[in-house]
């Protein structure tokens, strides 16, 4: 497996192309900007494109869904709780100066205690709200893509539409029982693990130690 990050658009977002090299299959997760630049990469890895994994429906996080999707013909996968999110990018969009065109339908909906694969991996869906209603991480084979809830040093805004404080506890108790040396790939700023925020993060402060530790 190789994780190659890509920081993109204005709001400096984080997105994943995940390969599977034995399969030769790779997703992309949270296309946020950039299209063309994403898809010169997925083209560069040799791999085959099987779909797009949406950690929530921000604008920042699918600013590339479209362009992408209609040109390697592949399904995206979104909580349908995000809809309403989703659904509003391409107007919310213009508010950054984004010109996001009409999304496609989710083909995909994710949900609490789901799996997504690429290749021969398999990730576990964690339903983790409080960010925005329909947030979701992937978690699986040490690693853990935690989108905007759970960063270096910090967690995700909660005073957003649709943001809920008491639902972001809620999944930063959740995420914090992960195996210690998880690694948090989030979707802004640089990777970290579960230990280290832990011992670090002011926000996590008095939550139940992982397994592990």
């Amino acid at each position: 497996m190789t994780i190659t990050t890509f920081v993109v658009g204005p709001l400096q977002e984080n997105c994943y192309l995940l390969v599977d090299e034995q399969a030769r299959e790779a997703v992309l997760i949270d296309p946020g900007d950039e299209a063309e630049r994403l898809a010169e990469a997925v083209i560069a890895s040799g791999a085959r494109l099987t779909a797009i994994w949406l950690t929530h429906g921000h604008v920042d996080h699918v600013g590339a869904v479209a362009a992408l999707a209609e040109r390697f013909a592949v399904p995206v996968a979104l909580h349908p709780l995000d809809r309403p999110l989703y659904d509003r990018a391409p107007e919310i969009g213009l508010m950054y100066g984004m010109r996001i065109p009409p999304l496609p339908e989710p083909a995909v909906l994710l949900s609490e205690g789901g799996v997504v694969r690429v290749g021969g991996l398999a990730f576990a869906v964690w339903h983790v709200p409080g960010h925005s209603p329909g947030h979701v991480a992937f978690v699986g084979g040490g690693e853990m893509f935690s989108g905007d809830v759970l960063f270096a040093g910090s967690i995700g805004r909660t005073d957003l539409p649709l943001s809920d404080p008491q639902d972001m506890r809620r999944s930063l108790e959740r995420l914090s029982i992960a195996p210690a040396t998880t690694t948090v790939y989030a979707g802004h700023g640089p990777a970290t693990t579960i230990a280290r925020e832990l011992a670090s993060n002011s926000f996590l402060s008095g939550l139940a130690r992982p397994i592990g530790s």
